[in-house]
């Protein structure tokens, strides 16, 4: 919502993070607008979107917590996926055609040997159905009209990569990464290298660091909540700073407050060795992030409206 656009009628500022259990069958965007008018939320925005056929968490700021979505969208994330073996498809999933088939000869061991292969610091290149834009344009519009470009590869690491289960011609993976990596073209360069191809079957996104499965709610459990009172949906919300547990937290005094929020430096003593802090004030409120200049002191880097 832009600024100084009219509020929709009925609808309230809320701010917090919820972790949502999107859907298999509706896009990213649809389940952020349908969770937005179940809160009967003024602003709110996902970080970092998910196939349609893809479900699992995707987590949703509203209000303040839009302002620091970036650290969840840079954050690194979980996968479980099950990848289709002798098969590749247009997509890379189950929704594309498939385009080509092989025979399935491999053991456990040979997988073993290949998955080792994709842990690590990797070049990926992105898939053409994918939301990355060239010359303006998204990858996925240019794929739907039968043309392909070249893509540039991505740098992108693979913190763990676990076989969870083996079965004939399907692999059922955990997958921990860094943030970009497709999962897709992950599946089709570990069929490639078995020698007989892959793609996603199935796809769930298991964990955004630092949030799990745990804290996740369905839209069914959140429209359930609602029925029952709109304020019953604030238990669901976790505090902005929450998506900022992997920085150093300082605590400031009043003073500091002050000025951090008129735009100007403060000298802190202790200051953690960090170029970012999560900054709250003696009576536990977040502030917002500060940046560690070279001389020690914290400048704002981006502050929380506690005005309203």
């Amino acid at each position: 919502m832009g600024r100084g656009a009219r509020k929709p009628k009925g609808f309230r500022d809320v701010d917090g993070i919820l972790l949502l259990h999107k859907p298999i069958g509706i896009s990213s965007n649809r389940a952020l607008q349908k969770t937005r008018h179940i809160f009967r939320a003024n602003k709110a925005g996902h970080t970092g979107s998910l196939d349609p056929l893809a479900s699992g968490m995707l987590p949703i700021c509203f209000g303040e917590a839009t302002k620091f979505s970036g650290y969840l969208l840079d954050a690194s994330k979980q996968y479980r996926t099950i990848c289709q073996l002798g098969k590749t498809t247009s997509t890379g999933d189950a929704e594309g055609e498939v385009i080509s088939e092989s025979p399935v000869t491999v053991n456990r061991a040979q997988i073993d040997s290949v998955l080792k292969q994709f842990i690590g610091k990797l070049e990926q290149v992105p898939p053409m159905y994918s939301a990355v834009k060239h010359k303006g344009q998204r990858l996925y519009h240019l794929a739907r009209a039968g043309k392909e470009v070249e893509r540039a590869a991505r740098a992108i690491e693979i913190y763990s990569l676990e076989l969870i289960h083996f079965d004939d011609d399907q692999l059922e993976l955990d997958v921990h990464c860094s943030k970009g990596t497709y999962i897709r073209t992950l599946a089709e360069d570990i069929g490639k290298a078995l020698g007989c191809g892959a793609f996603v079957s199935q796809l769930e996104r298991t964990g955004v660091q630092p949030f799990n499965l745990q804290r996740c709610y369905t839209l069914e459990q959140l429209e359930n909540l609602a029925a029952q009172g709109i304020e019953k949906l604030d238990c669901c919300l976790l505090p902005v700073k929450s998506a900022l547990s992997d920085l150093p937290e300082l605590i400031i005094d009043t003073s500091a407050v002050d000025s951090l929020k008129q735009g100007q430096v403060v000298q802190v003593a202790n200051t953690p060795a960090s170029e970012l802090l999560s900054l709250v004030a003696q009576n536990g409120q977040f502030i917002g992030v500060g940046k560690v200049l070279t001389d020690g002191r914290i400048a704002p880097k981006r502050l929380m409206n506690t005005a309203r």
